[in-house]
């Protein structure tokens, strides 16, 4: 093959899109169906957007590139980590830099040194980007101005606005000029944690229902209509001296009278100028904006946590959705219009967004959905997947003979209903013990807060993963290597089959140990347990950052509605190439072996996986 080109569709789910295949409804994937084939991929362990992603571009199980999940825990403090990269700073006279924490040897690596070209556009995992023969804008894993996974800003003149995750809330009061004088919350001083801000004003015109929103940045008078989107609003932070910080950011006015609402992104680097880099060469972020325009270039673009705490409403969430792919789209096609050669792998991340919260509406008793249900969006996720489609027959216009095509999702998605507080049943099968005096509840907060480590042999941190308080590994360690076996077993007898006695339904189908799925140099740094959930069921929202609260199970009333982190054996992904493959054992690490025989270069040596193509 001369090229090859891979289109990935986040989350799409294999029984949605066979559905839609067997209606007529997906006519350009159907084309590629009949020219080679289609099946269902294996997913990684767990199926997580980043880990099975990193698994597509290196050939290995996540032992062989250290993608576990979003989260990592830091040992020594219990406390939970971005394990998707780490800032590192030698001195003070020393500028940080930022380490991509996905490693193993990807294809494209490979590919450069066998001097083929790549463009890589939105990959989960490559932040900073690989340096490369080719392009390459990084994914997932690039944050927001304040170095998080993204933090939005919510002005309002009601009192007692109760402030919810990954956001700032601001209480406005007009001044007797009509007018708002408040601020941006911008960049973390690192010396003290307190926020740079930059002032703004903000302008209501009432009758005209719209808002100006006046700064010193550029435009320096911007524009928000009710109901709508603003553009870009470039802004400077001054971090020091001679030190800034620039970014972007929008806005989206959902109220003016009688209560003020207004929402603002998360500040994304701004990509001519990012705090670190987010592409290679570091100047193609650049030209993409003076080609297409300014861009989203948080890796978790779509504002899903917005929605969440209901600050907009699904009318603007699905608005920003098609902002995004509209985005990803010109992106897609100008760097096809000059692929000449080599590997191109563009990645819409919308389908698995949109999906985890508008996944409710196809199920009226789903608990989320307290918050109203509309019949209006019921199908917005096959209306989704046909967008997806025909964003896939404008790909198709760029493949010949010598061409192969390749479009994928990296897992599926199914709904979450019911959640399990995995260290409140640790706590109460005598895993987990709390301080005295201390038991599940609000008390206990997050980060593990009033947990006494001397008397706690396991606990459970991230989406689904379980770690031993093993001695000489966790801070405070009281479980040896020799009594290591015994407490996996205890916990893997215990939670497998776990019956939800409100449903009388099997929550948790299996409990696998690391050794099980797992293999490779970072083998260390994996959750010593997996937790393999049954359809409608997830680990807890207060889980992931080590809560413990009252009761193991809870029904899951966020409008995050869809989820897959589940057993991966019922979240497969899609696999439709142009060229005849094996469908029968098609599992994601087959993917980066597949994509270099086809342009010639035999797989890295650490890679595990197979080449389909007969």
């Amino acid at each position: 093959m001369k090229k090859v080109i891979v289109l990935g569709l986040d989350g799409l789910e294999p029984k949605i899109t066979e559905s839609m295949l067997k209606n007529g409804e997906l006519p350009n994937l159907a084309m590629i169906e009949e020219l080679g084939g289609y099946t269902r991929i294996q997913t990684t362990y767990p199926a997580q957007t980043p880990v099975a992603w990193s698994t597509f571009a290196t050939g290995t199980n996540p032992g062989g590139h250290g993608i576990f999940d979003f989260l990592g825990r830091n040992p020594k403090t219990y406390l939970p980590v971005l394990a998707l990269s780490r800032y590192e700073q030698k001195n003070i006279f020393t500028l940080p830099k930022v380490v991509n924490l996905r490693r193993g040897v990807a294809l494209w690596e490979l590919l450069s040194d066998a001097g083929l070209p790549s463009t890589v556009i939105r990959c989960p995992c490559t932040y900073p980007p690989d340096q490369i023969q080719g392009r390459m804008l990084a994914g997932v894993g690039v944050p927001d101005l304040r170095g998080g996974l993204g933090t939005s800003t919510f002005y309002t003149s009601a009192d007692g606005v109760k402030q919810e995750n990954s956001e700032k809330v601001l209480h406005v009061i007009f001044n007797n000029d009509g007018q708002v004088n408040t601020h941006l919350i911008g960049p973390i001083n690192p010396k003290d944690r307190t926020d740079f801000i930059l002032n703004i004003s903000i302008i209501p015109h009432g009758r005209e229902k719209k808002i100006t929103i006046r700064s010193k940045d550029l435009p320096n008078d911007l524009e928000v209509r009710l109901g709508q989107w603003s553009d870009w609003l470039k802004v400077i932070f001054k971090t020091g001296m001679l030190q800034t910080a620039k970014g972007i950011v929008r806005f989206y006015l959902k109220q003016i009278e009688p209560t003020f609402e207004l929402y603002a992104s998360q500040i994304n680097f701004d990509p001519e100028a990012p705090l670190f880099p987010i592409s290679s060469p570091p100047e193609y972020a650049g030209e993409l904006e003076t080609r297409l325009g300014t861009y989203y270039t948080t890796g978790m673009a779509e504002d899903h946590d917005g929605l969440i705490n209901g600050r907009i409403d699904e009318a603007a969430f699905l608005d920003q959705c098609q902002i995004v792919l509209r985005e990803r789209k010109k992106m897609m096609l100008l760097e096809l219009n000059r692929l000449e050669e080599g590997f191109f792998f563009c990645l819409f991340d919308t389908p698995d967004r949109l999906q985890h919260m508008l996944w409710r509406f196809r199920e009226s008793e789903h608990p989320a959905n307290r918050h109203g249900f509309s019949s209006a969006y019921s199908q917005a996720i096959e209306e989704h997947y046909r967008e997806c489609d025909e964003i896939v027959g404008e790909a198709l216009n760029f493949v010949d003979e010598d061409t192969l095509f390749i479009v994928l999702s990296d897992h599926g998605m199914n709904s979450f209903q019911r959640g399990l507080n995995l260290n409140t049943w640790l706590y109460e099968n005598g895993f987990l013990t709390l301080k005295k005096g201390y038991k599940p509840g609000e008390e206990t907060g997050e980060f593990f807060h009033n947990v006494d480590w001397d008397h706690t042999s396991a606990y459970s941190l991230g989406l689904g993963a379980i770690f031993l308080n093993l001695k000489g590994r966790e801070e405070r360690g009281i479980v040896s290597r020799n009594e290591a076996e015994a407490v996996k077993n205890a916990i893997i007898q215990g939670l497998t089959g776990l019956a939800d006695p409100k449903w009388g339904k099997t929550a948790v189908r299996n409990v696998v140990a690391s050794e099980q799925v797992f293999s490779g140099p970072y083998v260390d740094e994996a959750p010593d347990l997996l937790v393999n959930f049954s359809e409608g069921y997830r680990v807890s929202w207060d889980t992931p950052l080590g809560g413990v609260p009252e009761g193991i199970f809870e029904d899951n009333t966020k409008r995050w509605g869809g989820d897959h982190v589940i057993d991966p054996v019922l979240v497969p992904g899609v696999l439709f190439m142009n060229k005849p493959f094996r469908r029968e054992t098609a599992k994601l690490v087959d993917m980066a072996p597949t994509i270099l025989s086809a342009l010639g270069v035999p797989k890295g040596k650490a890679m595990e996986g197979e080449n389909l193509l007969f």
